[in-house]
């Protein structure tokens, strides 16, 4: 039986918070900013499922790859919410303030990668 050992990471439960966090500021942008919308939802949400796809791996350097695209993939929602605030879509502290999530989330990632490569 599958276990699902992901439900008990800290990263995976905060970047499910991070995902909720993104999606209702982006609730607010217009529908002119589809595109900008769509690629940061698919981001964020690529950090918690690399997580699940990865830990259901078999050895650990398997795993550490799909820790390796959560990690980009949180960089890509950094950089999509530089150009949100760029584009005055979000305000500067609305930025700092999910980036400095989105740095906690990059810690652990870094850590639990450090981790797998034991």
């Amino acid at each position: 039986m599958q276990t699902f050992r992901f439900l008990d990471f800290p990263v995976y439960k905060d970047s499910k918070k991070f995902y909720r966090m993104v999606v209702g500021v982006t609730e607010k942008f217009s529908k002119t900013h589809n595109d900008l919308v769509r690629q940061l939802i698919r981001a964020v949400l690529s950090v918690s499922l690399n997580i699940a796809e990865g830990s259901a791996k078999k050895s650990d350097k398997d795993f550490n790859r799909y820790i390796e695209n959560a990690l980009g993939s949180i960089n890509e929602s950094v950089a999509a919410l530089d150009i949100a605030y760029e584009s005055s879509l979000i305000n500067l502290d609305c930025f700092k303030f999910l980036k400095q999530s989105a740095e906690q989330i990059a810690k652990q990632l870094g850590g639990l990668s450090k981790k797998l490569k034991g």
